[in-house]
């Protein structure tokens, strides 16, 4: 098996980029999710409710994180942003202290969702524990729903397409690494792999919602790939595809590089 697809979304419900190579880091790819649109309570908002967040492009350049949103140019601000960590937000149950970026991308973003809006950044050191459900060793997670990376699978989207009238791209899963290679669903079975020196442990399969109706190239929602995955995805109301993981050690990871099953387990992990 090989890694075949990259990606990092430095805004969180915004447009991802690919990448050939990134660093991989205890919180994810390295800048992964370190933004976040929020409502002037400070609460998240996502695709699941403004599905034109799709449309909100993002670009790294050296220190600075670009910003293009449909018909309103392009806004440019630092990558690291510094201020005071004294914002306080909320991500699903977490509450969380971040960065206020600024009143010029409050402004861009409200105009262009068609609601207030705000944009937070996360510092290192404000990153939120993984539920200690599924980890023990007190991981961390940057904005992200729930854990630092989410895998997914060529061959299950190859299974999933088969089944719909249209076939869907992989980027409507929002995965941080693809693998090619793999029988379908054949995920459901690993528990840790390793990615050049870097060993990733599966740790809860990833449970999907109305993100995956939207169409990441326009912003239109629609029924599937939701409707046809919980006729065969489903198990105790939630509807199944790809998996949520954890990262052991740091290092750089590139498109291309093989897949190894059979890395040392969670439990053996030091």
């Amino acid at each position: 098996m090989t890694l075949s697809g990259l990606f990092v979304y430095p805004v969180k419900g915004a447009r991802g980029i690919a990448l050939d190579r990134a660093r991989a880091q205890s919180l994810g790819i390295e800048h992964d999710r370190r933004f976040m649109i929020v409502d002037p309570d400070g609460e998240f908002l996502t695709q699941r409710e403004l599905p034109q967040m799709a449309l909100i492009e993002t670009a790294i350049e050296g220190d600075t994180l670009v910003l293009h949103a449909k018909d309103h140019g392009s806004l440019r601000l630092p990558l690291r942003p510094e201020g005071p960590t004294d914002r306080r937000v909320r991500v699903w149950s977490d509450k969380c202290r971040a960065v206020f970026v600024g009143d010029e991308v409050a402004a861009y973003l409200s105009d262009y969702l068609g609601r207030r809006a705000e944009l937070v950044y996360m510092p290192e050191d404000a990153a939120r524990r993984v539920d200690g459900r599924y980890v023990s060793r007190k991981e961390r997670v940057a904005f992200a729903d729930g854990f630092p990376y989410l895998l997914a699978s060529e061959g299950s989207l190859a299974d999933l397409n088969a089944r719909l009238r249209d076939a869907v791209p992989m980027d409507r899963f929002r995965p941080n690494l693809v693998v090619r290679g793999a029988p379908p669903w054949a995920e459901d079975a690993w528990t840790s792999l390793s990615i050049g020196s870097v060993v990733f442990h599966l740790r809860k399969p990833c449970s999907r919602c109305n993100v995956i109706t939207v169409d990441q190239a326009t912003g239109v929602r629609g029924k599937d790939p939701l409707a046809t995955l919980a006729t065969f995805r489903a198990r105790a109301n939630r509807v199944y595809f790809g998996w949520n993981m954890v990262a052991e050690g740091e290092g750089e990871i590139r498109v291309g590089d093989a897949v190894t099953l059979g890395a040392r387990s969670y439990d053996e992990a030091g």
